[in-house]
């Protein structure tokens, strides 16, 4: 896997937008936010481009996200948001220029989409984590940035990840390079040239406003597409607002598991990556990590960056 070099104070970060449009004002305050953590943010006129739904035609912001890849004065990529459209992007993308030049690339929902794609199509570790008009802009407690500062400037691994509220659904421990994202995103991967890859690997799932038997569903796609096979861990999101009525009486987690009876490998519930409601966590995509659901933790086993 390539790994991108660490951010050091004053590095400077391109904001791009490859899904749905901005709202200008948020934008401005996560910038503001990535100034404050000892870095310069950079964007053009572009990100606040709107099409439809969409920030701009698909042709525009693939361009975009290319020139951030080969800039020299670019050292880092994070999206402003998600939305939809990332998957307009996939065959506008030059795979051997993003293998030449790679960088961190932070985002989450609908960036899931190009995180897989940086990971398995470009062999480079990639950041499932906060963005710049949500997270950023909300400022902390929205996102840990102790958690991020680690995962973007620490050459070293064994950085612990731990959130209070974790629940183990089936006790163990596991090794794997760490993968995942959206669980309605990945799905929508099954069947292209850019599904996910699982086998051997620990696989983070998350998502939002999903009710339980659309979660089954999706993990039931997973499922009968062999993804779960060869796999050796899985974590889960908060997996916010994900049930089917306030006085429903029974969890999310019972499906999952009742779904995944099959299976034997340990599953820990409830880190809160991607759309969660505070504390948002930075996880580094094809990364070797461990998983203890026994303790409820995560550990990096090696570094993100170099």
């Amino acid at each position: 896997m390539r790994k991108p070099k660490a951010l050091r104070e004053g590095s400077t970060i391109g904001i791009v937008a490859p899904a749905s449009n901005v709202d200008r004002e948020a934008l401005v305050q996560g910038a503001a936010e990535l100034e404050r953590l000892g870095y310069r943010a950079r964007y053009s006129a572009q990100v606040f481009s709107q099409e439809y739904y969409f920030a701009g035609t698909h042709t525009a912001r693939a361009a975009e996200l290319m020139r951030m890849f080969v800039d020299p004065q670019i050292d880092a990529i994070f999206c402003a948001r998600g939305g939809y459209g990332c998957h307009h992007l996939l065959q506008r993308l030059d795979v051997a220029v993003v293998r030449a030049n790679p960088k961190i690339f932070l985002g989450y929902s609908d960036v899931t989409v190009l995180l897989q794609y940086l990971e398995n199509q470009c062999q480079m570790v990639s950041f499932h984590g906060p963005m710049v008009a949500r997270e950023f802009a909300l400022g902390v407690p929205s996102y840990d940035a102790q958690n991020l500062q680690r995962c973007l400037t620490q050459v070293v691994g064994g950085q612990r990840i731990v959130a209070p509220g974790l629940e183990t659904l089936r006790p163990g421990s596991a090794r794997g390079r760490l993968t995942g994202g959206c669980l309605s995103l990945l799905t929508a991967t099954l069947g292209t040239a850019w599904e996910i890859e699982t086998d051997a690997k620990v696989l983070f799932l998350e998502d939002v406003n999903a009710k339980p038997y659309q979660v089954d569903r999706m993990l039931m796609h997973l499922r009968l597409a062999g993804k779960f096979d060869k796999l050796h861990g899985l974590v889960f999101g908060t997996m916010l607002n994900c049930r089917q009525s306030e006085n429903q009486d029974y969890g999310l987690q019972e499906i999952i598991l009742k779904t995944l009876e099959n299976y034997s490998f340990p599953i820990l519930y409830g880190l809160p990556s991607g759309h969660t409601e505070s504390g948002s966590l930075t996880l580094p995509f094809g990364v070797e990590v461990t998983l203890n659901a026994d303790s409820q933790y995560l550990v990096l086993e090696e570094a993100a960056v170099e």
